[in-house]
């Protein structure tokens, strides 16, 4: 049998495995916090046990799914501005050197102001809706996606360039044929970087002014641990569920680059 024919069983095996060791991880984990629990005395007011956690679930079930697919939409919404602004902007930024050297300070500058000290502002611009939140997103993380696509398209061996002007090669078929599709791998980094950066993004927006949400929920839960850590455990699985959404589209947009590194 070829390796070509035993690729996809590999594949195929792989990913029920990879899923069996994932819920493997998440068991320890929370036989752990468990444990930890009982061993050093923790009182539920400070942390609650997973029993606390699993009743929370049952007793708000609703209420909690409401409010996660109010995050959910608010983070898809913000992170598919920050895709589209991020691979523009990191286009621009790769197409003329003066145009990096110019703006490239003060996207790093703009990076490095702490995106907790825009939540109030942006409440006080914008109101309590969703606009907030949004914005939050994108600053959060179009600049890994900026950053990335950067990278991404001005590493286009020199060679292929050349093969691709002696065949008379316009500019946009360069860019479609050959800068693009050899950046597809590196901008993928940045998106996978950013897509936990939406979550909190979300949350911190929440957490300043919301009238629902998973932030919401946490921020108004008061002495009930139970609920709040339900609604971190529904943002740590919203984080994981969008993230290999990324990979899933990574593997099926570039199949080959898994093939030249595996």
């Amino acid at each position: 049998m070829t390796t070509t024919q035993t690729e996809p069983k590999q594949r195929s095996t792989r990913a029920p495995s990879a899923v069996l060791l994932g819920l493997l991880g998440a068991v320890v984990f929370v036989g752990l916090w468990w444990l930890a629990m009982i061993v050093f005395g923790i009182e539920s007011y400070l942390a609650p046990t997973p029993l606390e956690v699993f009743d929370a679930f049952t007793r708000e079930g609703p209420y909690l799914l409401q409010n996660s697919l109010v995050t959910l939409t608010e983070t898809v919404q913000g992170f598919g501005l920050a895709v589209v602004l991020g691979l523009a902007i990191g286009t621009l930024l790769a197409g003329s050197r003066l145009i990096e050297q110019t703006f490239m300070p003060t996207l790093v500058a703009l990076n490095a102001v702490p995106k907790l000290a825009f939540a109030p502002l942006l409440v006080a611009w914008m109101g309590f809706g969703p606009g907030p939140k949004i914005v939050l997103v994108v600053l959060m993380c179009a600049f890994p996606i900026v950053l990335s696509t950067t990278a991404g398209l001005v590493s286009t061996p020199a060679e292929l360039a050349e093969m691709a002007r002696s065949m008379s090669a316009s500019r946009w078929q360069m860019f479609g044929r050959i800068r693009l599709p050899g950046a597809l791998p590196q901008i993928f980094v940045g998106l996978k970087v950013a897509m936990p950066l939406a979550v909190i993004g979300a949350l911190v927006g929440e957490l300043f002014g919301a009238s629902e949400g998973l932030g919401f929920v946490v921020q108004n839960s008061g002495t009930d641990t139970g609920m709040q850590f339900a609604a971190i455990t529904l943002l740590a699985l919203m984080s994981i569920v969008l993230f290999y959404a990324v990979v899933l589209v990574e593997r099926l947009t570039v199949p080959w680059f898994k093939g030249t590194t595996g």
